[in-house]
């Protein structure tokens, strides 16, 4: 199905409708996650990419039309006004791999407010999906504490899509390679794999599907080694590596158990067989929670593969994430409702030193010591510049981490910072809300007790 109808059908009913009141004046939306979850102390902006190519591709055609119609129980002509429509604006965004917090957009979009409504359920789709299973991978790579950390979760993840994105994102953050082929030959990433239990009960014994594994595959192979007794199939697999001789990079997986103390006994066992150089690989049921316990015992382990948890981000697996509208036909619009207060205005994030950032209007000169991060990304509907790569994205990362305070990166119990509004956003905030309860005294009555001071340096209405 064409992407145009990949989208919510009010955004379509709300699209017609501007057209036919002809309210096609510029608006901005901004994207951002309300609040963070509990369990995360920062997150990685993700999805942009994607997010990029499906705007430059936008395009309502007949087809559009017609699924439009058939949805709306309408005849096609009543949505020929759609037909035709591009995406012709202007998007400024986080590059994907800087780390974001509450309140703090995303995205902000610039478009003829039909367009920029359109395109709203995919985008948000996109970032919040992808910005979740980023901000997980790069958790892991923290509790890895320096160890490589591979994935493993094409096979658990919610769509063949979501398996090849938490591909790309893992390697964007810092994993060593993946198990997903069509991710791995499309992004230019490590292609890692071992064997399935199931390959190892297809023959006689243990030590027959090794040998028959090693001579399918020369070079340094990993045995799977827990299909029955996991420290008999260490010892197995000690025997038939030695007799291989490959040279360096050869390793046992352990799948199941303790796997802290299977780890101590299988390198006891290698290490008396004259193996010190055969790695460790961990898997089944990992996650930064079961790493972060792992590497703190001293387990020997020397690889992480992850799969389930990591590829559906499963302690955290949505964010509160929102597209409203700050600015229309130039004039800024905020929403009052109760809890889920915006912030009016197109709006910049300056990064101060330690992530003390702060949320300023987009016309705002940067502090002395603050780095703008929305950076634009998207004119009349193309891109500005060349797709970054996934390096460039893993060293923007690992700036960010540098600076991030150590309660932030904490696997357990983590505290988020939290941004700050500026003075002239606090100070339009107060005007623009004092304007809508002016017409709506209603309004007024009901919204008192969430009145943000003027000039206040409160963190930003989301």
């Amino acid at each position: 199905m064409p992407d145009a109808t990949t989208t919510d059908l009010y955004e379509v009913t709300m699209a017609m409708s501007y057209l036919r009141e002809r309210m096609t004046g510029p608006a901005t939306f901004s994207l951002f996650v309300r609040n963070l979850p509990p369990e995360r102390g920062f997150l990685v902006a993700a999805g942009l990419e994607s997010a990029l190519d499906y705007l430059a591709d936008f395009r309502v055609g007949p087809e559009d039309v017609d699924a439009f119609a058939s949805a709306l129980h309408r005849p096609p002509g009543d949505l020929t006004p759609l037909l035709g429509l591009t995406f012709t604006g202007q998007v400024r965004a986080v590059p994907e791999g800087r780390i974001v917090f509450a309140g703090e957009p995303l995205l902000e979009l610039t478009a003829p407010l039909p367009q920029a409504q359109l395109v709203e359920s995919y985008l948000l789709n996109r970032l919040s999906h992808q910005t979740a299973i980023a901000s997980k991978a790069a958790r892991c790579v923290l509790a890895a504490a320096g160890h490589p950390v591979v994935d493993f979760s094409l096979r658990r993840t919610h769509g063949p899509q979501a398996g090849f994105q938490a591909a790309r994102l893992g390697a964007m953050v810092g994993f060593a390679g993946t198990s997903n082929v069509a991710a791995a030959t499309a992004e230019g990433i490590p292609a890692v794999g071992t064997m399935a239990h199931s390959f190892v009960e297809a023959f006689a014994s243990e030590e027959d599907a090794f040998r028959a594994f090693a001579r399918c595959h020369p070079g340094p192979v990993t045995l799977l080694v827990d299909t029955y007794d996991t420290e008999e199939g260490v010892r197995v697999a000690a025997h038939v590596l030695r007799d291989l001789d490959r040279g360096p990079g050869a390793a046992v997986r352990l799948d199941s158990g303790d796997l802290g103390v299977l780890a101590a006994r299988a390198r006891s066992i290698l290490d008396d067989t004259g193996l010190p150089n055969v790695r460790i690989v961990a898997s089944g049921g990992l996650d930064e929670y079961a790493m972060d316990d792992l590497v703190r015992s001293g387990a020997p382990i020397d690889t992480y593969a992850v799969g389930t948890r990591v590829g559906v981000s499963a302690d955290a697996p949505y964010l509160d994430s929102a597209y409203k509208l700050v600015e229309f036909d130039g004039h800024p619009v905020m929403k009052l409702s109760s809890a889920k207060v915006t912030a009016p205005g197109r709006k910049q994030v300056f990064r101060r030193p330690g992530c003390a950032d702060e949320i300023a209007l987009a016309d705002e000169r940067p502090p002395d010591d603050g780095v703008p991060l929305l950076k634009t990304v998207m004119l009349n509907g193309r891109r500005t510049g060349e797709r970054p790569t996934l390096d460039e994205g893993r060293d923007g990362l690992a700036a960010d981490l540098g600076e991030l305070p150590s309660a932030a990166r904490r696997i357990r119990a983590p505290v988020a910072p939290r941004a700050t509004a500026s003075e002239r956003l606090s100070l339009l905030t107060a005007r623009v809300r004092q304007s809508i309860e002016d017409r709506m005294p209603a309004v007024s009555a009901r919204q008192a007790p969430e009145r943000t001071p003027a000039g206040s340096h409160r963190s930003v209405p989301r």
